[in-house]
Protein backbone atom coordinates (compact mmCIF):
# COMPACT_ATOMS: atom_id res chain seq x y z
CA UNK A 1 0.00 0.00 0.00
CA UNK A 2 1.79 3.37 -0.84
CA UNK A 3 0.78 6.04 1.73
CA UNK A 4 1.85 9.76 0.76
CA UNK A 5 0.83 12.09 3.40
CA UNK A 6 1.81 15.63 2.84
CA UNK A 7 3.41 18.42 5.37
CA UNK A 8 2.89 21.50 5.15
CA UNK A 9 5.42 23.43 6.60
CA UNK A 10 3.66 26.06 8.92
CA UNK A 11 2.23 23.01 11.29
CA UNK A 12 5.13 21.36 10.46
CA UNK A 13 7.64 23.72 13.22
CA UNK A 14 7.79 21.01 16.08
CA UNK A 15 9.92 21.70 19.12
CA UNK A 16 12.95 23.73 18.57
CA UNK A 17 16.17 21.75 18.62
CA UNK A 18 18.68 21.89 20.89
CA UNK A 19 21.19 25.25 20.76
CA UNK A 20 23.87 22.70 18.70
CA UNK A 21 21.43 23.05 15.80
CA UNK A 22 21.15 26.38 15.44
CA UNK A 23 24.58 27.25 13.82
CA UNK A 24 25.19 27.49 10.36
CA UNK A 25 26.64 23.88 8.48
CA UNK A 26 30.05 24.89 9.33
CA UNK A 27 29.55 23.99 12.92
CA UNK A 28 27.34 20.63 11.92
CA UNK A 29 30.08 18.73 13.38
CA UNK A 30 28.81 19.21 16.86
CA UNK A 31 25.01 17.77 16.18
CA UNK A 32 24.90 14.63 18.05
CA UNK A 33 24.45 11.65 15.52
CA UNK A 34 21.40 9.71 16.22
CA UNK A 35 21.66 6.33 17.75
CA UNK A 36 20.81 3.08 16.21
CA UNK A 37 18.57 0.37 17.94
CA UNK A 38 19.98 -3.03 18.58
CA UNK A 39 18.00 -5.44 19.95
CA UNK A 40 19.81 -5.58 23.49
CA UNK A 41 18.93 -2.26 23.31
CA UNK A 42 15.33 -2.58 22.71
CA UNK A 43 15.36 -5.58 25.63
CA UNK A 44 17.22 -2.92 27.83
CA UNK A 45 15.62 -0.13 27.41
CA UNK A 46 12.01 -0.87 26.50
CA UNK A 47 11.02 -4.48 25.91
CA UNK A 48 7.75 -4.07 24.25
CA UNK A 49 8.44 -1.04 21.59
CA UNK A 50 5.21 0.11 20.33
CA UNK A 51 4.80 0.62 17.23
CA UNK A 52 4.05 4.14 15.63
CA UNK A 53 0.55 4.69 13.64
CA UNK A 54 -0.09 6.60 10.82
CA UNK A 55 -3.58 7.30 8.65
CA UNK A 56 -2.78 6.78 4.95
CA UNK A 57 -4.44 9.44 2.45
CA UNK A 58 -7.63 8.74 1.89
CA UNK A 59 -7.56 9.80 -1.57
CA UNK A 60 -4.66 7.56 -2.35
CA UNK A 61 -6.50 4.94 -0.41
CA UNK A 62 -9.18 5.24 -2.98
CA UNK A 63 -6.75 5.76 -5.69
CA UNK A 64 -5.22 2.18 -4.85
CA UNK A 65 -8.69 0.51 -4.26
CA UNK A 66 -9.77 1.26 -7.66
CA UNK A 67 -6.48 0.39 -9.29
CA UNK A 68 -6.77 -3.05 -7.49
CA UNK A 69 -10.34 -3.24 -8.66
CA UNK A 70 -9.08 -2.09 -12.52
CA UNK A 71 -6.66 -5.06 -12.39
CA UNK A 72 -9.23 -7.99 -11.35
CA UNK A 73 -7.62 -8.99 -8.17
CA UNK A 74 -9.70 -9.13 -5.39
CA UNK A 75 -9.71 -6.24 -2.92
CA UNK A 76 -8.20 -7.54 0.83
CA UNK A 77 -9.43 -5.05 2.96
CA UNK A 78 -7.35 -7.89 5.93
CA UNK A 79 -4.72 -8.55 4.00
CA UNK A 80 -3.93 -4.84 3.56
CA UNK A 81 -3.20 -4.78 7.44
CA UNK A 82 -1.83 -7.84 8.18
CA UNK A 83 1.06 -7.25 5.15
CA UNK A 84 2.22 -4.45 6.54
CA UNK A 85 5.42 -4.30 8.50
CA UNK A 86 6.08 -2.49 11.69
CA UNK A 87 7.91 0.27 12.18
CA UNK A 88 10.39 0.63 15.14
CA UNK A 89 11.53 4.06 16.06
CA UNK A 90 14.98 4.69 17.62
CA UNK A 91 15.76 4.15 21.29
CA UNK A 92 16.36 7.93 21.48
CA UNK A 93 12.61 8.88 20.50
CA UNK A 94 11.80 12.30 20.28
CA UNK A 95 8.87 13.83 23.10
CA UNK A 96 5.79 12.06 23.25
CA UNK A 97 4.31 16.24 22.37
CA UNK A 98 6.26 15.42 19.03
CA UNK A 99 5.16 12.28 18.66
CA UNK A 100 1.54 12.98 18.94
CA UNK A 101 2.22 16.28 16.56
CA UNK A 102 3.71 14.76 13.88
CA UNK A 103 1.21 11.67 14.16
CA UNK A 104 -1.18 14.36 13.56
CA UNK A 105 -0.15 15.97 10.94
CA UNK A 106 -0.19 12.58 9.14
CA UNK A 107 -3.36 11.68 9.26
CA UNK A 108 -4.92 14.50 7.81
CA UNK A 109 -7.95 15.82 8.35
CA UNK A 110 -10.68 13.00 7.23
CA UNK A 111 -10.27 10.93 9.37
CA UNK A 112 -14.00 9.42 9.16
CA UNK A 113 -12.78 7.98 5.33
CA UNK A 114 -9.09 7.03 5.84
CA UNK A 115 -7.85 3.29 6.18
CA UNK A 116 -5.01 3.75 9.23
CA UNK A 117 -2.27 1.95 8.43
CA UNK A 118 0.63 1.03 10.17
CA UNK A 119 3.59 2.62 9.19
CA UNK A 120 5.23 -0.21 6.23
CA UNK A 121 8.52 -1.75 6.36
CA UNK A 122 9.71 0.26 2.88
CA UNK A 123 11.31 3.41 2.68
CA UNK A 124 10.03 7.26 3.40
CA UNK A 125 10.94 10.17 1.44
CA UNK A 126 11.28 13.56 2.52
CA UNK A 127 10.82 16.61 0.16
CA UNK A 128 12.08 19.57 1.52
CA UNK A 129 11.59 23.06 -0.08
CA UNK A 130 12.18 26.97 0.63
CA UNK A 131 9.29 27.28 -1.87
CA UNK A 132 5.90 25.55 -2.07
CA UNK A 133 7.51 22.32 -3.11
CA UNK A 134 5.85 22.28 -6.53
CA UNK A 135 9.47 21.43 -8.17
CA UNK A 136 10.47 18.78 -5.69
CA UNK A 137 7.35 17.38 -5.24
CA UNK A 138 7.05 16.93 -9.16
CA UNK A 139 10.15 15.52 -9.83
CA UNK A 140 9.93 12.71 -7.00
CA UNK A 141 6.66 11.89 -8.05
CA UNK A 142 8.11 11.42 -11.96
CA UNK A 143 10.59 9.20 -10.37
CA UNK A 144 8.26 7.16 -8.94
CA UNK A 145 6.40 6.93 -11.68
CA UNK A 146 9.04 4.61 -12.93
CA UNK A 147 8.80 1.89 -10.47
CA UNK A 148 4.53 1.91 -10.72
CA UNK A 149 4.72 -1.82 -11.45
CA UNK A 150 6.34 -1.81 -7.52
CA UNK A 151 4.04 0.72 -6.24
CA UNK A 152 1.02 -0.44 -7.11
CA UNK A 153 1.41 -4.31 -5.92
CA UNK A 154 2.72 -3.06 -2.32
CA UNK A 155 6.12 -4.65 -3.28
CA UNK A 156 8.27 -1.39 -2.12
CA UNK A 157 5.80 0.84 0.09
CA UNK A 158 6.55 4.43 -0.06
CA UNK A 159 5.64 7.40 2.01
CA UNK A 160 6.40 10.68 0.99
CA UNK A 161 6.13 13.91 3.19
CA UNK A 162 6.39 17.41 1.48
CA UNK A 163 7.84 20.21 3.47
CA UNK A 164 7.53 23.68 2.09
CA UNK A 165 8.42 26.96 3.34
CA UNK A 166 11.52 25.88 4.94
CA UNK A 167 13.78 28.94 5.26
CA UNK A 168 15.51 28.44 8.41
CA UNK A 169 18.22 26.18 9.95
CA UNK A 170 16.48 24.87 12.65
CA UNK A 171 13.37 23.60 11.01
CA UNK A 172 15.41 21.91 8.29
CA UNK A 173 18.07 20.31 11.25
CA UNK A 174 14.43 19.20 12.98
CA UNK A 175 13.68 17.40 9.87
CA UNK A 176 17.06 15.74 9.37
CA UNK A 177 17.53 14.71 12.56
CA UNK A 178 13.59 13.21 12.25
CA UNK A 179 14.55 11.69 8.29
CA UNK A 180 17.68 10.26 10.76
CA UNK A 181 15.46 8.43 13.05
CA UNK A 182 13.01 6.97 9.98
CA UNK A 183 15.64 5.97 8.22
CA UNK A 184 14.28 8.29 5.42
CA UNK A 185 15.94 9.89 2.38
CA UNK A 186 15.49 13.88 2.03
CA UNK A 187 15.06 15.50 -1.32
CA UNK A 188 15.25 19.34 -1.30
CA UNK A 189 15.09 21.91 -3.09
CA UNK A 190 16.70 25.01 -1.68
CA UNK A 191 17.71 28.07 -3.16
CA UNK A 192 20.41 29.48 -0.50
CA UNK A 193 23.76 27.76 -1.11
CA UNK A 194 24.40 27.77 2.73
CA UNK A 195 21.02 26.54 3.32
CA UNK A 196 21.81 23.55 0.61
CA UNK A 197 25.13 22.52 1.80
CA UNK A 198 24.06 23.26 5.29
CA UNK A 199 21.61 20.12 4.50
CA UNK A 200 24.45 18.17 2.46
CA UNK A 201 26.47 18.01 5.23
CA UNK A 202 24.01 17.63 7.78
CA UNK A 203 22.90 13.98 6.11
CA UNK A 204 26.55 13.24 5.30
CA UNK A 205 26.83 13.75 8.86
CA UNK A 206 24.14 11.21 9.44
CA UNK A 207 24.25 9.04 7.19
CA UNK A 208 20.98 9.97 5.48
CA UNK A 209 20.79 9.24 1.51
CA UNK A 210 20.07 12.69 -0.07
CA UNK A 211 19.58 14.32 -3.34
CA UNK A 212 19.98 18.39 -4.33
CA UNK A 213 17.36 18.61 -7.24
CA UNK A 214 17.92 22.63 -7.57
CA UNK A 215 21.67 22.90 -6.94
CA UNK A 216 22.98 20.79 -10.15
CA UNK A 217 21.25 22.40 -12.86
CA UNK A 218 21.47 26.00 -10.79
CA UNK A 219 25.23 25.73 -10.92
CA UNK A 220 25.08 24.43 -14.57
CA UNK A 221 23.01 27.47 -15.94
CA UNK A 222 25.15 30.25 -14.07
CA UNK A 223 28.42 28.80 -15.44
CA UNK A 224 26.64 28.74 -19.07
CA UNK A 225 25.66 32.58 -18.53
CA UNK A 226 28.17 33.68 -16.61
CA UNK A 227 25.95 34.89 -13.77
CA UNK A 228 25.93 34.31 -10.28
CA UNK A 229 22.46 33.11 -9.34
CA UNK A 230 20.46 35.32 -6.92
CA UNK A 231 20.40 32.35 -4.19
CA UNK A 232 16.82 33.62 -3.16
CA UNK A 233 14.31 31.72 -3.15
CA UNK A 234 11.05 32.43 -5.67
CA UNK A 235 9.00 33.91 -2.73
CA UNK A 236 11.30 35.37 -0.87
CA UNK A 237 10.45 38.98 0.37
CA UNK A 238 11.47 41.46 -2.01
CA UNK A 239 11.83 39.73 -4.86
CA UNK A 240 9.35 41.62 -7.62
CA UNK A 241 7.82 40.09 -10.30
CA UNK A 242 7.05 42.83 -12.68
CA UNK A 243 3.44 41.72 -14.73
CA UNK A 244 5.54 41.15 -18.12
CA UNK A 245 4.38 41.68 -21.71
CA UNK A 246 4.31 37.54 -21.46
CA UNK A 247 1.69 37.73 -18.92
CA UNK A 248 -0.64 39.92 -20.12
CA UNK A 249 -0.21 37.80 -23.61
CA UNK A 250 -1.55 34.34 -21.80
CA UNK A 251 -4.28 36.22 -20.24
CA UNK A 252 -5.23 37.33 -24.11
CA UNK A 253 -4.87 34.08 -25.33
CA UNK A 254 -7.41 32.19 -22.06
CA UNK A 255 -9.87 34.82 -22.79
CA UNK A 256 -9.73 34.33 -26.71
CA UNK A 257 -9.72 30.05 -26.30
CA UNK A 258 -12.80 30.39 -24.15
CA UNK A 259 -14.96 32.34 -26.61
CA UNK A 260 -13.89 30.33 -29.11
CA UNK A 261 -14.72 26.99 -27.65
CA UNK A 262 -16.52 24.70 -29.51
CA UNK A 263 -16.95 26.34 -32.47
CA UNK A 264 -18.23 29.87 -31.20
CA UNK A 265 -17.51 32.61 -33.69
CA UNK A 266 -15.87 30.74 -36.93
CA UNK A 267 -15.08 34.14 -38.41
CA UNK A 268 -11.77 34.63 -35.82
CA UNK A 269 -10.69 31.04 -36.61
CA UNK A 270 -7.97 33.16 -38.42
CA UNK A 271 -6.74 35.10 -35.14
CA UNK A 272 -5.77 31.48 -33.35
CA UNK A 273 -2.52 29.98 -33.14
CA UNK A 274 -3.49 26.75 -32.81
CA UNK A 275 -7.01 25.43 -34.30
CA UNK A 276 -8.51 21.30 -32.85
CA UNK A 277 -10.39 19.50 -35.33
CA UNK A 278 -12.46 16.41 -34.13
CA UNK A 279 -15.47 15.17 -32.94
CA UNK A 280 -17.29 15.24 -29.75
CA UNK A 281 -15.41 13.93 -26.42
CA UNK A 282 -12.33 14.11 -28.43
CA UNK A 283 -10.94 16.49 -25.20
CA UNK A 284 -10.65 19.34 -27.47
CA UNK A 285 -12.00 21.85 -24.87
CA UNK A 286 -9.46 20.62 -21.67
CA UNK A 287 -7.10 20.65 -24.33
CA UNK A 288 -7.51 24.10 -25.75
CA UNK A 289 -7.42 25.60 -21.95
CA UNK A 290 -4.30 23.95 -21.22
CA UNK A 291 -2.67 25.21 -24.21
CA UNK A 292 -4.20 28.68 -23.32
CA UNK A 293 -2.28 28.87 -19.88
CA UNK A 294 0.81 28.47 -21.91
CA UNK A 295 -0.08 31.49 -23.65
CA UNK A 296 -1.50 30.39 -26.74
CA UNK A 297 -4.84 31.31 -28.96
CA UNK A 298 -6.39 28.22 -29.54
CA UNK A 299 -9.56 27.36 -31.23
CA UNK A 300 -11.66 24.15 -31.80
CA UNK A 301 -14.17 23.04 -33.82
CA UNK A 302 -16.56 20.50 -33.19
CA UNK A 303 -16.67 17.79 -36.53
CA UNK A 304 -20.31 16.67 -36.26
CA UNK A 305 -22.48 14.25 -39.11
CA UNK A 306 -25.08 16.45 -40.66
CA UNK A 307 -23.19 19.93 -39.86
CA UNK A 308 -21.62 21.48 -42.17
CA UNK A 309 -18.16 22.52 -41.13
CA UNK A 310 -17.25 26.39 -41.13
CA UNK A 311 -15.62 27.73 -44.34
CA UNK A 312 -13.09 29.20 -42.26
CA UNK A 313 -12.15 26.11 -41.06
CA UNK A 314 -10.46 25.63 -44.97
CA UNK A 315 -9.56 29.06 -45.34
CA UNK A 316 -7.00 29.68 -42.58
CA UNK A 317 -3.29 28.42 -42.52
CA UNK A 318 -3.19 24.63 -42.36
CA UNK A 319 -0.25 24.75 -40.77
CA UNK A 320 -1.93 25.44 -37.63
CA UNK A 321 -4.63 23.40 -37.71
CA UNK A 322 -4.52 19.62 -35.43
CA UNK A 323 -6.95 16.72 -35.95
CA UNK A 324 -7.96 14.50 -33.49
CA UNK A 325 -8.78 11.14 -33.11
CA UNK A 326 -9.53 7.86 -30.79
CA UNK A 327 -10.78 4.59 -30.45
CA UNK A 328 -14.34 4.05 -31.24
CA UNK A 329 -14.66 1.61 -27.78
CA UNK A 330 -12.99 4.14 -25.83
CA UNK A 331 -14.98 6.84 -27.28
CA UNK A 332 -18.04 5.27 -26.87
CA UNK A 333 -17.38 4.68 -23.42
CA UNK A 334 -16.56 8.15 -22.79
CA UNK A 335 -20.02 9.62 -24.43
CA UNK A 336 -21.92 6.62 -22.07
CA UNK A 337 -20.88 8.39 -19.47
CA UNK A 338 -21.37 11.71 -20.71
CA UNK A 339 -25.20 11.07 -21.97
CA UNK A 340 -25.58 9.22 -17.82
CA UNK A 341 -24.41 12.40 -16.21
CA UNK A 342 -26.36 14.84 -18.31
CA UNK A 343 -29.08 12.91 -18.09
CA UNK A 344 -29.85 12.27 -21.67
CA UNK A 345 -32.89 10.99 -22.83
CA UNK A 346 -32.73 6.87 -24.19
CA UNK A 347 -33.52 8.06 -27.83
CA UNK A 348 -30.75 11.03 -27.38
CA UNK A 349 -28.31 8.41 -25.85
CA UNK A 350 -29.15 5.88 -28.87
CA UNK A 351 -27.73 8.66 -31.10
CA UNK A 352 -24.90 9.80 -29.22
CA UNK A 353 -23.41 6.77 -27.81
CA UNK A 354 -24.65 3.61 -29.91
CA UNK A 355 -20.95 2.28 -31.53
CA UNK A 356 -22.82 2.24 -34.90
CA UNK A 357 -23.21 5.98 -34.88
CA UNK A 358 -19.92 6.44 -33.01
CA UNK A 359 -18.07 4.67 -35.88
CA UNK A 360 -20.11 6.95 -38.65
CA UNK A 361 -18.67 9.69 -37.16
CA UNK A 362 -14.97 8.67 -36.85
CA UNK A 363 -15.11 8.01 -40.57
CA UNK A 364 -16.76 11.14 -41.11
CA UNK A 365 -14.04 13.13 -39.54
CA UNK A 366 -11.11 10.77 -40.96
CA UNK A 367 -12.76 11.51 -44.11
CA UNK A 368 -12.19 15.41 -43.55
CA UNK A 369 -8.64 14.82 -42.52
CA UNK A 370 -8.14 13.09 -45.75
CA UNK A 371 -9.13 15.82 -48.09
CA UNK A 372 -6.56 18.25 -46.03
CA UNK A 373 -3.83 15.97 -46.15
CA UNK A 374 -1.67 19.26 -44.49
CA UNK A 375 -3.62 18.60 -40.89
CA UNK A 376 -1.53 16.51 -38.54
CA UNK A 377 -3.87 13.84 -37.12
CA UNK A 378 -3.49 12.86 -33.57
CA UNK A 379 -4.26 9.69 -31.62
CA UNK A 380 -5.34 10.72 -28.32
CA UNK A 381 -6.47 7.66 -27.20
CA UNK A 382 -4.50 6.91 -23.90
CA UNK A 383 -2.65 10.06 -23.55
CA UNK A 384 -2.69 12.67 -21.32
CA UNK A 385 -4.00 16.70 -21.93
CA UNK A 386 0.02 17.10 -21.32
CA UNK A 387 1.43 14.44 -24.22
CA UNK A 388 -0.84 15.84 -26.62
CA UNK A 389 -0.37 18.99 -26.05
CA UNK A 390 3.69 18.51 -26.40
CA UNK A 391 2.66 16.79 -29.56
CA UNK A 392 1.13 19.45 -31.13
CA UNK A 393 3.35 22.01 -29.53
CA UNK A 394 5.96 19.97 -31.38
CA UNK A 395 4.77 19.81 -34.63
CA UNK A 396 4.21 23.93 -34.26
CA UNK A 397 7.15 25.19 -33.15
CA UNK A 398 8.85 22.49 -35.77
CA UNK A 399 6.27 24.00 -38.33
CA UNK A 400 6.88 27.81 -37.26
CA UNK A 401 11.18 27.76 -37.25
CA UNK A 402 11.13 25.19 -39.80
CA UNK A 403 12.61 22.80 -38.05
CA UNK A 404 15.93 20.42 -39.73
CA UNK A 405 14.47 17.36 -38.64
CA UNK A 406 11.31 16.68 -40.18
CA UNK A 407 11.38 13.23 -39.33
CA UNK A 408 11.42 13.51 -35.85
CA UNK A 409 8.29 16.02 -36.29
CA UNK A 410 6.49 12.97 -37.63
CA UNK A 411 6.84 10.34 -34.63
CA UNK A 412 3.68 11.07 -33.16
Amino acid sequence: MISFSTLKSPSLRPTPPPSSLNQPHPNLKSLPLPTTTTPQALSASDPEPQPRKLKGSSQLNRWSRARTVRSGRKLDRLGLRTQVAELKLPSQQPKESEVNEYSSVTSGNRDDEAVELEVTGGKSIYMVSDGTGWTVEHSVNAALGQFEHCLVDRGCPVNTHLFSGIDDIESLMEIIKQAAKEGAMVVYTLADPSMAESARQACKLWGIPSNDILGPITEAVASHLGVSPSGLPRGAPGRNFPLSDEYFRRIEAIEFTIKQDDGALPQNLYKADIVLAGVSRTGKTPLSIYLAQKGYKVANVPIVMGVELPKSLFEVDSEKVFGLTINPVVLQAIRKARARSLGFSQEVRSNYSEMDYVREELECACRVFAQNPVWPVIEVTGKAIEETAAVILRLYHDRKHKCSMPRISKLY
